[in-house]
């Protein structure tokens, strides 16, 4: 007898994903588009998101394209953990804002046979690593980065450059707040900021 191992979602085992990139890059469609598949395959899902995201919605993931799907918004990550007992799926989405706890959660799920879909920012608008994302990039059994075009000469997009005076690493916002560049774009931005502020000291 020959046993033949079958591929596709239905029994895949515990697994972490992780798709990243910029904004406006269809971070948050793509982890739409995996989790209602596992669904319309009647998988149980959960989707979670940080309370401080209400850009769109309370109580929705939202895309830019404003593609939504029910989540629960928790403070903690640790919550994630106590709200996924006898989930098949778990689905996370602006992963950057949640604190570093989330590395360990989505390897406890993983461990237990859930899907962990995770969705989020690699860099802040500055270019740095946000949050847990890099670790759970090095964790992931999956990484997908996913790219903006950039708005100065279409190449794609590198990082979100922020478009308003605000040294806050967080600021929730849209397309009034952040743009996506290339790097030599965003070179250029920072060098042309960086001259406009200096003038305008030396005034």
């Amino acid at each position: 007898m020959i046993a033949y191992q079958t591929s596709g979602e239905a029994h895949r085992p515990g697994r972490i994903e992780v798709v990243c990139g910029s904004m406006f890059s269809g971070k948050t469609e793509e982890l739409i588009r995996r989790l209602r598949r596992a669904q319309f395959a009647r998988q149980k899902v959960e989707i979670f998101k940080p309370a401080i995201d209400t850009r769109y919605s309370d109580e929705e993931v939202v895309s830019h394209d404003h593609n939504a799907i029910p989540s629960t918004p928790l403070d903690s990550s640790a919550s994630i953990l106590l709200l996924s007992s006898d989930i098949d799926v778990v689905g996370i989405d602006e992963a950057q804002f949640f604190d570093e706890g989330l590395v360990d959660v989505c390897n406890q799920l993983a461990n237990r046979g859930v899907r962990v879909i995770v969705a989020g920012l690699d860099m802040d608008f500055r270019g740095a690593p946000f949050g847990p994302m890099p670790a759970l990039c090095a964790i992931a059994d999956d990484v997908t980065k996913v790219h903006a075009i950039c708005v100065k000469c279409g190449s794609l997009a590198y990082l979100s450059h922020r478009l308003v005076q605000n040294e806050k690493r967080v600021l929730l916002g849209e397309t009034q707040e952040y743009e996506p560049l290339c790097r030599e774009c965003y070179q250029r931005a920072v060098a042309e900021e960086k001259k406009a502020k200096n003038e305008k000291t030396s005034q």
